[in-house]
């Protein structure tokens, strides 16, 4: 699988996201330090010691001959599975390494930590293939490494799948078995969606915990560093039909943050059902995520489908302790993307599942107007209200998971689609917009069809609610709520939620959906 692709590089490129991707590790080229227990401890002490210095910007030293490198001369570079971390010794996992060059033109150190030894492992030109690139390999010796990859037999046992790729920033990119990629999570985000700028943090070094023979998990170490924060990460990667990495991550700000983005999730939405193409396109629906998915500290669920702005939109949902979140592909049929090279209907979602009290704070959501697939144009994350002194760590634990199949619902009933058209057919083009959303789910499946149920709607002050309407998908077995509306300012967004109810009791999630300004 080839975890470099041109979306991912050009994301970097335009500053809204840095890609994830993968370059692995020879182990010839390595040497070894003084032996030490190592845990996150130490990579907090290393953090916190950091963060009390002034910050100095990482100096690029990228050879001229590779900063000329296009995308597909760079994506020429590959290195040598056989010289993979582990290969020879045959271990369960494995890493490769990514060569510097293109926009990855800072160099990473990276950490082998076995038993109580720890050894750093050294970049070596003799573990890529340059293909037809006229370079002297020779002079990069001291080059670096920008990044690496984790492979693990998670589809089938007789191949090592690529399964985990750090590549750009604090970003990085996982898999379950049978998924493609898709969103990408970062270790942390600043003061994104902000008109000051958004600050990007580094992952500038790692440390990889050698498995054992029979292991079905790695210990992987990261130390973040920013102008205003460090941080100091554990992640255990369990791969599987859904793939886990268990989190700690320690903070220290340098100086005071407006905004810090806990687990933020990046993704890309064009366009889709609810949102049609505004361009002759073959493809029905093109996008990583359908929506963002919430589930509060009180219980509630809430499935807010996502869009492509005409200007930047930033919404958030404040609650206390959530339960979780996520950038969901909720769509898994083929015929919905029609797409054979990229299989949107097999990229993964992405829950993040906090552990222990989070406190009060917000799930933000940001969406940037694109004008094709090519950009991550979505973010979310977690902002704590109470913000910590520079000096003070911020202590944070959560489990993310790489899902399709089973992918994290309610436990009642969710919203299946969402499509958004004209309102007023049969009267003219009035003006107004429509709405259809079909509910389905367990509490929905055993229903009589002549069921009481109650699709409550309630729209701002810039809607008006001229319709609403609700009746069972005999198709589906669920239940559908239709509604049309007309925009008070065209100049001004609507926000508008719907759930089911029966016998006063909430039957489903609350469809909570924002229609950007006309």
């Amino acid at each position: 699988m080839n975890s470099i692709d041109r979306r991912h590089a050009s994301w970097l490129a335009l500053r809204l996201l840095s890609g994830a991707c993968a370059v692995l590790l020879s182990c010839a080229a390595v040497h070894s330090s003084p032996a030490h227990a190592f845990d996150l401890d130490d990579v907090s002490a290393k953090a916190k010691a950091l963060a009390a210095q002034p910050f100095e910007k990482p100096e690029g030293r990228l050879p001229k001959a590779l900063q000329q490198l296009g995308y597909d001369h760079y994506r020429d570079i590959r290195f040598k599975p056989d010289r993979a971390l582990w290969h020879a010794e045959k271990l369960p996992f494995e890493l490769q390494f990514f060569h510097q060059g293109l926009y990855y033109d800072r160099p990473v150190k990276i950490n082998e930590v076995n038993g109580r030894a720890l050894r750093e492992l050294k970049f070596s030109p003799d573990d890529f293939n340059y293909g037809d690139n006229k370079v002297d390999a020779e002079s990069f010796r001291d080059l670096g490494y920008a990044g690496f990859r984790v492979h693990f037999a998670v589809n089938t046992p007789k191949y090592k799948d690529e399964v985990l790729v750090f590549l750009g920033a604090s970003y990085f990119r996982a898999l379950g078995a049978g998924q493609r990629y898709g969103l990408s999570a970062r270790g942390l985000s600043i003061d994104t969606g902000l008109i000051s700028g958004e600050e990007f943090p580094r992952f500038t070094e790692f440390w990889v915990v050698r498995p054992e023979a029979n292991a079905k998990e790695l210990v992987i170490y990261a130390l973040l560093n920013s102008r205003r924060a460090t941080g100091a990460y554990k992640f255990i990667l369990k791969p599987g039909s859904e793939t886990v990495m268990d989190t700690k991550a320690r903070l220290f700000l340098r100086e005071n943050v407006s905004k810090l983005g806990i687990a933020p999730l990046t993704s890309m939405f064009y366009f889709g059902e609810n949102q049609p193409a505004d361009h002759e396109d073959y493809r029905p629906e093109v996008h990583d995520s359908d929506g963002l998915s919430i589930a509060s500290g009180t219980g509630e669920w809430i499935w807010r489908p996502l869009v492509n702005p005409k200007r930047l939109l930033v919404t958030s949902f404040s609650m206390s302790n959530p339960q979780g979140f996520g950038l969901m592909q909720r769509d898994r049929k083929f015929e919905r993307y029609e797409d054979l090279e990229v299989h949107h209907e097999l990229r993964p979602s992405l829950w993040i599942e906090p552990k222990g009290a989070w406190g009060a704070g917000r799930v933000e959501l940001v969406q940037i107007p694109t004008p094709d697939e090519t950009n991550d144009n979505v973010v979310a994350y977690w902002v704590p209200d109470n913000m910590p002194q520079p000096g003070t760590p911020l202590a944070l634990d959560y489990r993310m998971l790489w899902q399709m199949d089973k992918e994290k619902r309610p436990p009642l009933a969710w919203v299946e689609q969402s499509r958004r058209g004209r309102g007023g057919y049969g009267r003219g083009n009035d003006g107004s917009v429509s709405f259809v959303i079909d509910f389905t789910g367990p509490a929905l499946d055993k229903l009589k069809a002549d069921a009481k149920i109650e699709g409550v709607v309630t729209v701002d002050g810039n809607g008006e609610l001229l319709e609403r309407t609700t009746y069972r998908n005999e198709v589906t077995g669920g239940w559908r709520v239709s509604l049309r509306l007309k925009r008070v300012d065209e100049d001004k967004a609507v926000e508008l939620r719907a759930y089911l109810k029966g016998d006063n009791s909430t039957l489903s999630e609350t469809w909570s959906y924002v229609l950007p300004p006309g």
